[in-house]
């Protein structure tokens, strides 16, 4: 799903086994060990105002299904080389669907990316298998956790799986990102990370960290060439809102505040929005009129949420 006023836009928690693209897989050695070659567009400071992803290397976290799994697809179909990686083995067969359509252009990576190992190993098959990373999205996401009785441990997973692995591509990436000049960083937060999620604690504040990180990192290195956007949406028709991924009274505000999107329909908002650079993606306008509004007047904000809180919770 994907938060509502409040969550999606994840597929679950990316363990370790590489289905790499069939025996002939090109190795793109124009590209160096970081990625291909230097795009006069893309010198610190200035912005190449399209980013065509034909012939680019893309990796996908959270890509077994879902929005992952649409991201990778329609980045695909637009040219590039996929690396996609998930917990879930059915990734393997989605890397196995790309070179069909196109061979040698897919890699398939289970991966644990809630830890910095599994990211070193995911960036690694792309490394080998197309000669570096030009962009990365880091999709993969969960929900769970409630109220002031969410334990620990699923406050320590939500932590791990929605913020660290952010931080831990980033790490990897960056600094030869900047070193060469371009790159550019993608990840699903929600629109929970704008606003909130009523029904959700660990969700709605690793949400918010989410987004904190993307914003950092466009503040920070975006005049030294590396693009970053961050994917806010509301209700999607993934695994996460439909069977339990989040906790009932999560899914049904989500469920009620907004049009629920199909997978396909937020991949082709993404990847206008990736062409032309854009910080923020948000697939429901909606999100974009509940956040003027707790911007402009944060307590009446607070306020109408907690009616809201008060009717859907009892």
């Amino acid at each position: 799903m994907d938060g509502g006023p409040l969550m999606e836009g994840h597929d679950n928690r990316p363990a370790v086994e590489d289905g790499r693209a069939p025996p002939g897989f090109r190795t793109r050695s124009s590209r160096g060990s970081t990625g291909p070659e230097h795009d006069p567009g893309s010198e610190p400071g200035l912005r190449s105002g399209v980013m065509d992803l034909h012939g680019k290397s893309v990796v996908v976290t959270g890509a077994a299904g879902g929005i992952g799994r649409a991201l990778a697809r329609r980045f695909h179909a637009a040219g590039a080389d996929l690396t996609v990686t998930d917990f879930q083995p059915a990734v393997i067969d989605v890397a196995g669907e790309l070179n069909a359509i196109r061979p040698a252009s897919a890699t398939g990576v289970v991966a644990d990316i809630s830890t910095r190992e599994g990211n070193e190993r995911v960036i690694a098959a792309a490394d080998t298998s197309f000669g570096g990373v030009d962009l990365f999205f880091a999709n993969a996401g969960i929900g769970g956790g409630s109220d002031l009785d969410t334990h620990d441990s699923e406050w320590r997973r939500a932590f791990a799986v929605n913020i660290e692995a952010h931080v831990h591509a980033a790490q990897i990436l960056v600094p030869r990102w900047v070193e060469r000049g371009s790159g550019y960083f993608c990840s699903t937060a929600s629109a929970a990370g704008l606003l909130t999620q009523i029904g959700s604690w660990p969700y709605s504040v690793t949400q918010h960290a989410a987004v904190g990180v993307a914003e950092w990192l466009s503040v920070t290195y975006g005049s030294r060439g590396v693009r970053v956007s961050c994917l806010c949406p509301m209700g999607v028709n993934t695994a996460m809102l439909g069977d339990g991924g989040v906790p009932n009274l999560a899914g049904d505000v989500v469920r009620s505040a907004g049009p629920v999107l199909e997978p396909e329909v937020v991949a082709e908002i993404v990847l206008a929005g990736i062409a032309e650079e854009q910080f923020l993606l948000a697939p429901h306008p909606e999100v974009l009129t509940f956040w003027r509004r707790k911007t402009e007047d944060y307590d009446r904000w607070l306020a109408g949420m907690r009616r809201l809180q008060d009717r859907v919770g009892g």
